[in-house]
């Protein structure tokens, strides 16, 4: 099974091949660049590095969130737009584990986090043992005070990754960061995830995780102007 990955839910975009397990290629990019810039450049630099094109692939996956509004949706909507004249099928992945996978090989607690803004952030946590990850907390958008009480009850090491990593920095012992080559979230984690779960879905049925509703949209309840 040849899967095309993207990840762009966060502050990094990329986009990888994955063929059986195996990644064929990778592009990656943390310049600063929006994502509606980077994006398919990268997306088309990982096809034509893995030697094939979107019609010789057999399921397309990408970062459905949590994380930015603005990310996740141009991730879904690049997507959508290759899978559907193909009809091929999707996977919504978690922002959080597929970054959790960038930690495989080792054996240790895995904290994913994201921040959320407004004093929160994006959390998991997941057991990793050689090549399998076992989730232990679900994706949540939670105030980190309130994290840190959840994790008081883990006394073993902690590694963050993800771009949030430093907002943990010190607020436990038994918490590190994981070295900087690992804690920004990849495409190449996305399509792991993707193929281990083959949790596949149609175009019509991909759809954006966020957690929480838009800022936009919490001024208007605040103001009185819509209700949900």
């Amino acid at each position: 099974m040849t899967i095309l990955a993207l990840e762009c839910a966060a502050k990094a975009a990329g986009a990888a091949v994955l063929h059986d397990g195996t990644c064929v290629s990778e592009c990656f990019a943390a310049s600063g660049r929006t994502h509606s810039e980077t994006l398919i450049p990268l997306t088309q630099a990982a096809l034509s590095a893995a030697g094939i094109t979107c019609e010789e692939v057999d399921a397309f996956a990408i970062t459905a969130g949590p994380g930015s509004f603005t990310g996740v949706r141009i991730g879904i909507a690049a997507v959508k737009g290759m899978a559907l004249p193909l009809d091929k099928p999707c996977a919504a992945v978690s922002s959080l584990e597929a970054a959790a996978y960038n930690m495989l090989g080792r054996d240790c607690l895995v904290l994913p986090i994201m921040d959320a803004r407004c004093q929160q952030v994006y959390a998991a946590l997941f057991r990793v043992r050689g090549a399998r990850l076992e989730r232990l907390m679900p994706d949540s958008a939670i105030k980190i005070n309130d994290l840190t009480e959840k994790l008081r009850d883990y006394n073993e090491p902690l590694v963050c990754v993800g771009d949030g990593s430093e907002l943990m920095t010190g607020l436990l012992d038994n918490i590190t960061m994981a070295p900087e080559h690992l804690r920004l979230p990849r495409a190449f984690g996305t399509a792991l995830c993707a193929y281990h779960t083959q949790q596949f879905v149609t175009v019509g049925e991909l759809l954006p995780v966020y957690l929480r509703i838009p800022q936009a949209e919490r001024i208007l309840q605040n103001q009185g102007i819509i209700k949900l």
